[in-house]
């Protein structure tokens, strides 16, 4: 199996994972010192440890959905996936529905880096 469809396979599974909030099986394929975006605060958390508590605030506050639709190797060997994200308030108001970019680097098959990009 190419290193690209691994790429693939672990993000596809790592949405279903999210979309099911299961933080476990989510941090099993990120590396120890993983960094992530703070989508709503427009900095990163480090580490499984502030992941984890990111995302338990996080869903207190909205509902995400994020639905993969395409994958791109890119040139500097990150990983580019279009997602279709849906996001509710607890209400069940949308606060956004529309197409988004997910840049991910992995190493040693790992997720080391998140970064987002408007769709």
């Amino acid at each position: 199996m190419s290193s690209t469809t691994q790429h693939q396979n672990l993000l596809r599974n790592m949405y279903v994972a999210f979309n099911a909030r299961d933080i476990p099986s989510i941090l099993q394929v990120m590396h120890p010192q993983v960094r992530w975006p703070r989508a709503w605060k427009g900095d990163y958390v480090d580490g499984h440890d502030a992941v984890r508590s990111y995302w338990l605030h996080q869903w207190q506050e909205v509902n995400p959905r994020v639905e993969p639709t395409g994958f791109t190797q890119r040139t500097d060997g990150s990983v580019e996936v279009a997602v279709h994200q849906l996001v509710k308030d607890m209400q069940g108001q949308v606060l956004f529905d529309g197409p988004v970019k997910h840049i991910y680097t992995i190493e040693d098959g790992l997720i080391k880096q998140m970064d987002i990009e408007q769709g």
